[in-house]
């Protein structure tokens, strides 16, 4: 499979949050539909911290990838963090997911980012085995305080 890999459009809204509403399902997750709206808002926001790319065969949508950019007190260029990624059930294991890594890999490379980096659940067991392709796992804990 080789999807086309471009930002996001007004006209993708539909779409994405149907494939929003699945990661959500994926994790568990419930989460209030101002917060989703207001993610939409800032995925097309010209001039947000937060984008997205996203996976399309023809018109349909197979997945995106969520990602923002921060300074770091470790390096000089700025880090990008990927926040979300998710491919629909058939997207899985056809190409899409790497499609979309390598893409963001080549924006950052582009921009001079220092780093790209990531977390996933420790027992997603498909994302870790593309996850694992790139490089391995450094060892951290995540912790989170909810405010």
């Amino acid at each position: 499979m080789s999807p086309m890999i471009r930002d996001a459009l007004p006209k993708d809204e539909a779409q994405w949050r149907g494939l929003w509403a699945q990661y959500l399902a994926f994790y568990d997750v419930t989460l209030a539909d101002d917060v989703t709206t207001a993610t939409w808002g800032r995925i097309i926001a010209q001039g947000s911290l937060l984008r997205g790319r996203f996976a399309f065969d023809g018109d349909r949508m197979l997945g995106f990838a969520l990602h923002h950019t921060h300074l770091s007190t470790w390096v000089m260029a700025p880090d990008c963090y990927l926040e979300d990624l998710f491919l629909t059930e058939a997207a899985r294991g056809a190409g899409a997911g790497r499609a979309l890594m390598d893409d963001l890999i080549a924006i950052c490379r582009a921009k001079g980012y220092a780093r790209l980096y990531w977390h996933t659940d420790e027992g997603n067991i498909r994302a870790r085995k593309l996850y694992d392709s790139y490089t391995p796992t450094d060892g951290h804990v995540r912790y989170r305080v909810k405010l």
